[in-house]
């Protein structure tokens, strides 16, 4: 195709799946107090459920259920995406989505291989259909597993229109393209940053 070769290292992928579930396992004792704590937040802030789990889409177009902390009042309704000042989200949900705890939930994800911390954001499968067909090249996002944070959310953020994805999409391809241990670094240390100044967030 027109960029080059898009197939990450196998020997690297297969490695990197093995660090990231000793990590995982390793972080456990410190991310479930903070996920009960979380969990306590959102049962006292608004009835419904603690969980909010959607369809996505993931690797080679494999749907997936993607688990989250819920940030709307349950029943809300509306669109699968997120507006600016959106009035669906309650208070810690707020909270949540600005500090991006409501993601932590995604560790179940890596642990059972839906996701890997690092990839193209999942997106929901109302949405993959509609990008795949009016945005080119977009299902090659599907070469990896998706991932709680990637290149494309540090460097673009949240995203939604058309053009927006095509602009999103460059940095999915950068990603595939240059996936690698430095990269896949450079991502987390950067996603921490985002997360201290809360950008991006809705």
């Amino acid at each position: 195709n027109e960029f080059g070769a898009l197939l990450p290292s196998r020997q690297y992928l297969v490695i990197r799946r093995l660090v990231e579930l000793f990590l995982t396992v390793l972080c456990l004792p410190i991310l479930l107090p903070v996920m009960a704590v979380v969990a306590i937040l959102v049962r006292l802030d608004s009835s419904g459920p603690i969980f909010f789990v959607q369809t996505r889409i993931g690797r080679r177009s494999t749907p997936f259920r993607m688990v989250k902390f819920r940030t709307m009042y349950h029943g809300a309704g509306g669109p699968s995406f997120t507006t600016s000042a959106d009035k669906r989200i309650t208070r810690v949900g707020a909270f949540l989505r600005r500090n991006r705890l409501d993601e932590l939930p995604q560790l179940v994800n890596v642990l059972v291989g839906d996701m890997s911390w690092v990839g193209p954001r999942p997106e929901a499968a109302s949405l993959e259909e509609r990008y795949v067909r009016d945005i080119e090249h977009f299902a090659l996002r599907g070469i990896v597993r998706p991932g709680v944070t990637g290149w494309a959310q540090i460097n673009q953020g949240y995203a939604h229109e058309a053009d927006e994805m095509r602009s999103k999409l460059e940095y999915d391809l950068y990603y595939l393209k240059h996936c690698s241990l430095w990269l896949d670094l450079v991502i987390v240390l950067r996603t921490f940053a985002v997360i201290f100044h809360g950008t991006g967030a809705r």
